[in-house]
């Protein structure tokens, strides 16, 4: 299951970049121009790396394919397939409100998703595995940034930039995929 999502993952990151365009005009004027695809890509190919560390990091606890991981695992990989959609979408308008919005949204499908996966691989273990303090952070992180991308929703229809803020905020605490206090490394 965990060759299959890499796969998944690797076909994501090859479909963002195939709508990169160059500029029509050979000049970096021109290049510069283009700054919301840019930025667009960047940050989705930054989330995606961010979300495939997680799940990665959370599908080593699994140790069988059980009907119901199978299909949360089949729904986070569903949403975050999602995200080539919204970045394109979201570059195209250069960061339009609803795009942006939409790109939230997709962030908060994705979240969803993973805490689906936490309950479906953590909550089982027994404590001398993943330590109860360890599974409160991982809780809490998640509710937490899933209220947050919610959040940017809303905000990014009236200010999609500090919604693109909030998203990015969300994801800056899954850079490490360990929650602090985990033996992890």
């Amino acid at each position: 299951m965990s060759a299959f999502s890499d796969g998944v993952f690797a076909v994501l990151i090859t479909v963002l970049v195939l709508d990169l365009r160059p500029p029509e005009v050979p000049t970096f004027t021109a290049l510069l121009a283009l700054w919301p695809t840019w930025l667009s890509y960047g940050v989705s190919y930054l989330f995606i790396a961010i979300v495939w560390a997680n799940h990665h990091h959370l599908l080593r606890h699994a140790t069988a394919a059980t009907t119901s991981l199978m299909w949360y695992n089949f729904a986070h990989l569903f949403s975050v397939s999602l995200l080539p959609l919204a970045t394109a979408w979201m570059a195209v308008s250069e960061l339009a409100p609803q795009p942006v919005a939409f790109y939230a949204v997709v962030f908060f499908l994705v979240n969803l998703t993973y805490i689906l996966l936490i309950r479906e691989l953590i909550d089982p273990m027994p404590a001398d595995t993943v330590p109860l303090k360890v599974r409160k952070v991982m809780r809490v992180r998640s509710i937490v940034t899933l209220c947050l991308f919610g959040l940017a929703a809303v905000v990014a229809l009236k200010y999609p930039i500090a919604g693109l803020a909030i998203c990015c905020c969300c994801l800056t605490v899954y850079l490490r995929p360990e929650a602090p206090g985990s033996r992890a490394g």
